[in-house]
């Protein structure tokens, strides 16, 4: 049998590390979870763990990434979903408020995740995320539905609003009440983007 090549065995066992780690991040949480628990799982040691990814540390940041990177497909997907891009767009902003009450995003993203890794808005997937915003607010103001000061000072407000949101529902003792009350506030502000006729449009069409 031929034997793999050293680049699918380095990314083979990364995503084992990473597969294992996440399981473990995601219901014991990150101080609880045990290094050798998690290596064993993956039939791998703590050297691999080290050699790969530096610690813990840097697992967790592995593990950050991918639960990012399915959230971001997740969230383009609702988006597509909608013939009206501000419904798909407001869908969008929403929907990733509400995954605050998915436990393992919860645990990882909103609660483990700023106590080790410290403030979110300095994490390495924030500069994509607000590109991202950014070119979805600059094609909503070209379809004549916003008039914006600057799509990137938007967006980090955007960001802002949704993120901290989202930590306030994790950290809240009645999360679902939370949610609800973040979400009414968050649509309203984002009403306020859109160009007044567009937005009288809006509210007929909620109407009927």
């Amino acid at each position: 049998m031929a034997r793999k090549p050293r680049s699918e065995m380095i990314a083979e066992t990364r995503a084992k590390l990473v597969s294992a780690a996440r399981q473990a991040f995601g219901t014991v949480g990150y101080a609880a979870a045990s290094m050798d628990d998690f290596t064993a799982e993956a039939g791998l040691t703590r050297g691999a763990l080290y050699h790969h990814f530096g610690g813990k540390e840097g697992l967790l940041r592995a593990v950050i990434a991918e639960v990012d990177a399915e959230m971001s497909e997740r969230l383009n997907s609702i988006s597509a979903s909608h013939e009206d891009p501000w419904r798909g767009f407001v869908a969008e902003c929403v929907a990733y408020i509400e995954m605050a009450l998915e436990p393992e995003i919860q645990r990882i993203m909103l609660l483990d995740g700023p106590a080790v890794l410290g403030d979110p808005y300095n994490w390495p997937n924030q500069p994509g995320c607000i590109r991202s915003l950014s070119r979805s607010l600059t094609r909503l103001e070209a379809a004549g539905l916003l008039k914006l000061v600057d799509a990137e000072a938007t967006a980090r407000l955007i960001n802002g609003a949704s993120l901290y949101a989202s930590l306030w529902i994790a950290n809240s003792d009645d999360q679902e009440a939370t949610s609800k009350k973040a979400v009414e506030a968050f649509t309203i502000l984002l009403d306020g983007l859109l160009i007044r006729s567009q937005r009288l449009h809006s509210d007929v069409r909620e109407t009927i």
